[in-house]
Parts: structure tokens; C-alpha cells; sequence
């Protein structure tokens, strides 16, 4: 009688929140920035164009567990840079991490080349100083964990725009890991790059920030509010090996909320009761994989409630990622266990279909990547093929025996098959932007947190909503066993992504300038001072331990170069392989005698040396163009920087939509 009054209780609520006041936005084809992305639910299904993350953070430079020492370098005034880019962009999420004995940091935030910062921020004032405040901003003190801390984690989700880069800089030196000296300084940053600032207006800090706060304070609601009809199941069994249908449609629509009330859940049946998804019939599944990853608890020891997925201790689940279909579609549940489950509740909530379909993707999961250990590697928990955007990751972890240290793995995103990840961490708790092991009981924010037992077994859950991870050609999701895939811990989950199955990025030329032909065949030239030397180095990453050798060209001048590419492109990707040994390689880039923009590195590894990084070049610059005559002018990024530009190899990538 209970269960039976507490579903009533949650039909009635389930109505209120599906028929509330407010529509989505009336376009559902325009790709949005900032406050405008992190808040229109509506627009997650609108894949990218010519958008790139990326991920600035304290990764230990020589592979393994010591991410301290955050910082690029030291500018002029004596501040510590800890984040350099040019370019149009917006921060999504900021992370940083110091002991309660160390001083307090200011951080100070300049932008479009200011030379006095926008916002400053202490660390202290990280979840109190608006707009970083509850819920977008917060402070979470670690615990004591028998000497380890207490530490200080502060994390930020307010989005930051600016047209013309961003420079963040901190009043104290970010190093060490000595408790009893003052020391500590880890975390990271992640934001997107854009091709133009068109539309883009710079943060201020007097952004009205109250739809967000909203949106935020009531997870566990559906967010996107437009009308939909209710389909509803009550008190099913299902028996071992069977499957019960949710919903079956031939129609235009959007699922907008899935709701399920599984009673008795334990750890197994979490894992041994599927969910199918299948859109505009399909050959495969587009989202098939245990619930307990798709609604963001694999282990059922705690709550855990993010914006758009969640599950309750007493067998509730929601799960409100938009997922649009045009002709039909599944939604049904298999049970792969040996014990029957019944299902005491079930709600399917149908919208309308507004979305233009050639400008979307289908919300899918990656192959659910198995309970299993990798020897000496990452766990690749998903590789996908096409051009989509990730929005979600959950992974769990078990180790041999309980009261091990098991969160130190970092997670490592390799996108469009680049060598270096375009998004690591500090630690697998730092991906969900907690960054203090898992020795307290389960936390979570609306966009991430971890569920479990102190420190193992373990489950998180990473919502990528305004970062969202666009790809157009791959996507890979790796995570380490350990400090650097040094223990035995078993891996599972997948990655939840709009997506379709073609590629919109390929590949039309590459030049090797350790190859004489491919220099000769691209017309490649060097001025200034010019030097050529080999070198024989390792990538960041999982791969850190295997030697690549190329040739390294260093020029004073200029250098340039003809590509091939394709006239029907929409825009063309600089790929440039180059040793990152020195830091802040800047160079302005030149297509047929126009200038586009400035390609600009300003981090460094001494020990993992070689690196990939990417220039974006506009679709007005190529379209309708079979060659592009590329000029690279190498430039000092401010007075009494010396030129580190170099560079060993180009490769070309043609955007076909």
C-alpha cells in the first residue's frame, strides 16, 4: 500500500512538471553559446559545426600520478598563468583544488587582450562571490582521510564567452603537494573554441544567471517543460531472458522524459536489466546497455541526481535527454539475468517533433564496454565512428579488495583520431569535478558526482551539457588503471552521445617534412633563420611510452606550403605535429595571401615532447577551392618572448557538411 501511494504521489507530480508553464525554444536549429547552451535542453539533439573542446589542467608531465604545478608561466606583473588561449571561445567549467593550510589565491580573469582583468575571484569565494554561487558555483571540503587532507575543492559551471581569448591568472604559485608546507594547486579547465565570434559577447560577470539557478535547484524535474502525452505501465513482471515493450511508435516525435519504479533493486539487477532503444528501425540498437548506466547509478548504494539522469535508493529512475525520431520508434527493457524483476512502474513521455533532421543526431550509447581489466593500458570504455556530440559518461570501477586507493586513473578523450587528448584529467574524480578520492560518502552536483562505497566500488557520471564533446570523424574514452595503469581494476560503462553514422570530417593531404618528396610535392619553404633536426619522442597520454620520430623545422620568418582539399568543403582543419619542449608557440596563419587568425599554443612538455594541435580555417577562406596556399608567420606573443614556433608535419581535414 505504501509503494502503491508513493507511485500516485509521483504520477501527480510527474503531470505537474510535463504540463508546467513554458515552451522550448521555437528553433530547434540554431547552435547556441554560453548561458543560452548551458540552460536550452531543447537544443542538445543540434549537432556542432567547426566547434572544438578542449582542456587545460595540472597533468603530470611526465605520465604519472604528480598533478601539481599548475601553471604556463609567469607573465610580466609576477601572476601565474594558468590559462592562455586566442581565439573565440567559452569557459564551461573550472576546477581547483588547495589545502586549508595554504594561502588563499586570486584568480584573475582578463579577456579579448585586456590588460586589466574583467573579474577577479579569491578561492575562498568560489559558491559565494556571484555569479560563481550555488548551484553553478560551489566549495566542497574534503575530508581528513587519515592525513591526506582536508583539502579544498572548488568547481565552477558558469559559462564564460569571449570573442577575442582569455588569460586566467593566480596570485600564488600553484606547485607541490605538501600539506604542511603550504603547497597543492591542481585542477583543470574546459571550454570550446569557435571559428568566429559572430554572436559571441564576452562575460561581464552582470549575466542574469536566474534561469539557470532555476533549472539547476530543481533536478530531478524535467527541465524542458513543452507539452507531451504520458504512457504508462503498471506492475509488470519480467521474466529471466524476456523483454517487455514501454513503448512502440510510428510516428514523428521526441521521447522527452523516461521514468521507471523497479523495486528491490540490488547491484545485479541494476546491471542485468537492459534498456533498448531503437530509432526509425535501425538495424542496431541506438541505445542498449544496462540501467543502471543509463539513468547514471550502476551500484545502487545512493542517491545520485544530475540534471538529466538520476536514480533514488528506492527504485525510482528518470532519464530526461530529448531524443527526437522522425518515422519510429522502441523503447522496451530485457532481462538478462536469471531472476525475474518486476517493473511497478513505468512512464514514457512523448513530444512533438521540431527539429530539422539533416542538422541533427540520435541520442546513442557507445557499445557498453564490459566488466574487465586492461593490462598495463587504458580501459577503452567507448571508440566511436561518425560526427556527434558527447553529453554524458558513466564508468564504474572495482578493484581486488576493498580500502585501496583506486580513483587516481586519469581520463583521457582523444577526438577526430588526434594523438594528443583533447580532454584528460587530474584523476578520475577530477573528471567529475570533485578531485578528492572517493573516501566520503556519495556526492553529486546537477552535472556530475560519483556513487559507491569509500573508495570502491565505485560508479560516476559526467553530464557534458554546455561542454559537450564535438566530434566529427571519431571519439575515444579511455580511462587509467591507477596512477599511471599501474593496479588491477575492472572497468565498466559507455558514453551517451548525439550522433549519426557519416563522418563530416576527412582527410585530403598531409606534408612530412622529414619525407623530401612531400616537401617537394607541397612546395614547402622555410625563411629566416631555419633549422631542421631530428627528434625521436613520446606523445601524453596512454601511448606515453611509445617513441615517434619525425624531423623539426624551426624558422624565424615564415614558412609555406600548398594542400590539397576539397571544393565542396565547409571549412578546413590544420592538423600540425610539433614539439612542445618550449611553451608559447604563436604564429599568425595566412591563407592565399589572407589572413585568418592566430594559432596559439601556450602550454609545454619537457618530457612527453611531441604534440598535435589544430588551427581551424573558415569555410569563407576554402569553399570552392581543390588548393589553399598556407602562410606560417611565427610571432612573439608579447615583448620579450622569444619565437618557439615549430613544426614536423601537417596533416589536411576537409568538413563535408
Amino acid at each position: 500500500m505504501k509503494r502503491n501511494r508513493f507511485i500516485k504521489l509521483f504520477t501527480a507530480l510527474a503531470v505537474l512538471s510535463v504540463w508546467g508553464v513554458g515552451q522550448a525554444s521555437d528553433s530547434l536549429s540554431t547552435v547556441s553559446y554560453g548561458l543560452a547552451r548551458m540552460t536550452d535542453v531543447s537544443q542538445l539533439p543540434v549537432l556542432d559545426c567547426n566547434m572544438r573542446v578542449k582542456y587545460e589542467g595540472s597533468i603530470d608531465k611526465q605520465g604519472g600520478n604528480a598533478d601539481w604545478d599548475w601553471h604556463l608561466y609567469q607573465d610580466a606583473r609576477g601572476e601565474w598563468v594558468i590559462f592562455d588561449v586566442a581565439g573565440a571561445g567559452c569557459i564551461y567549467n573550472m576546477v581547483q583544488h588547495r589545502y586549508l593550510s595554504s594561502e588563499d589565491p586570486v584568480f584573475r580573469f582578463y579577456f579579448d587582450g585586456e590588460s586589466e582583468p574583467r573579474f577577479t575571484i579569491r578561492l575562498s569565494e568560489f559558491g559565494e562571490k556571484y555569479p560563481f554561487t550555488e548551484p553553478q558555483a560551489s566549495c566542497y571540503i574534503g575530508p581528513l582521510d587519515n592525513g591526506r587532507g582536508p583539502i579544498r575543492v572548488v568547481r565552477s559551471f558558469v559559462p564564460m564567452p569571449f570573442r577575442n581569448g582569455c588569460r586566467i591568472t593566480s596570485s600564488v604559485k600553484l606547485e607541490g603537494a605538501q600539506r604542511d608546507k603550504g603547497e597543492g594547486g591542481w585542477g583543470h579547465v574546459v571550454y570550446h573554441t569557435y571559428t568566429s565570434p559572430e554572436g559571441i559577447e564576452t562575460f561581464t560577470g552582470h549575466e542574469d544567471y536566474s534561469r539557470l539557478v532555476r533549472q539547476w535547484k530543481q533536478t530531478g524535474s524535467n527541465p524542458d517543460t513543452c507539452a507531451m502525452r504520458l504512457m504508462r505501465l503498471h506492475e509488470r513482471p519480467i521474466a529471466p531472458g524476456d523483454t517487455l515493450p514501454l513503448a512502440r511508435l510510428h510516428e514523428s516525435g521526441v521521447i522527452q522524459s523516461l521514468r521507471l519504479y523497479v523495486a528491490d533493486m540490488t547491484p545485479d539487477r541494476l546491471q542485468n536489466l537492459w534498456i533498448r532503444l531503437r530509432w526509425d528501425s535501425h538495424d542496431k540498437a541506438d541505445v542498449w546497455c544496462p540501467i543502471g548506466c543509463f539513468f547514471g547509478n550502476s551500484l545502487g548504494y545512493n542517491n545520485t541526481r544530475y540534471l538529466l539522469m538520476g536514480t533514488t535508493t528506492d527504485g525510482w529512475f528518470y532519464n530526461y535527454f530529448p531524443m527526437p525520431f522522425w518515422n519510429d520508434a522502441e523503447v522496451a527493457l530485457v532481462n538478462r539475468g536469471d531472476k525475474p524483476v518486476t517493473l511497478a512502474f513505468a512512464e514514457v513521455g512523448v513530444g512533438e517533433n521540431r527539429y530539422e533532421r539533416e542538422r541533427c543526431g540520435y541520442f546513442r550509447s557507445s557499445d557498453y564496454y564490459p566488466r574487465q581489466h586492461t593490462p598495463g593500458a587504458d580501459s577503452r570504455i567507448a571508440s566511436i565512428k561518425g560526427t556527434g556530440k558527447m553529453v554524458a559518461a558513466h564508468v564504474t570501477c572495482y578493484a581486488e579488495r576493498p580500502h585501496i586507493i583506486t580513483c587516481e586513473g586519469d581520463v583521457r578523450i582523444h577526438i577526430d583520431g588526434i594523438r594528443t587528448p583533447q580532454v584528460e584529467s587530474d584523476g578520475s574524480e577530477s573528471y567529475i569535478c570533485y578531485g578528492w578520492g572517493f573516501p566520503t560518502p556519495a556526492e553529486g552536483n546537477p552535472s556530475g558526482g560519483y556513487d559507491g562505497l569509500s573508495d570502491n566500488p565505485w560508479s560516476m557520471t559526467r553530464l557534458c551539457l554546455g561542454d559537450s564533446y564535438p566530434f566529427y570523424s571519431s571519439l575515444d574514452f579511455g580511462i587509467e588503471s591507477g596512477e599511471h595503469n599501474n593496479q588491477y581494476l575492472e572497468h565498466s560503462g559507455a558514453v551517451f552521445y548525439y550522433g549519426r553514422e557519416r563522418s563530416s570530417l576527412v582527410e585530403t593531404d598531409s606534408l612530412d617534412l622529414a619525407s623530401a618528396r612531400s616537401v617537394k610535392r607541397h612546395r614547402y619553404k622555410a625563411r629566416g633563420e631555419v633549422s631542421k633536426t631530428p627528434l625521436t619522442a613520446c606523445f601524453e597520454g596512454d601511448a606515453d611510452d611509445v617513441e615517434v620520430s619525425a624531423t623539426v623545422c624551426r624558422f624565424t620568418e615564415e614558412s609555406s606550403f600548398e594542400v590539397k582539399i576539397s571544393p565542396a568543403n565547409r571549412g578546413v582543419r590544420l592538423r600540425r605535429l610539433s614539439d612542445q619542449q618550449q611553451s608559447r608557440q604563436c604564429a599568425r596563419v595566412w591563407v592565399d595571401n589572407r589572413e585568418v587568425g592566430i594559432w596559439y599554443l601556450a602550454d609545454s612538455n619537457p618530457y612527453k615532447r611531441w604534440i598535435e594541435d589544430e588551427f581551424e580555417i573558415p569555410e569563407s577562406f576554402t569553399r570552392g577551392k581543390s588548393t589553399l596556399r598556407i602562410r606560417i608567420v611565427p610571432e612573439s606573443r608579447e615583448a620579450g618572448v622569444p619565437i618557439t614556433w615549430n613544426e614536423a608535419a601537417y596533416g589536411v581535414f576537409c568538413y563535408t557538411e
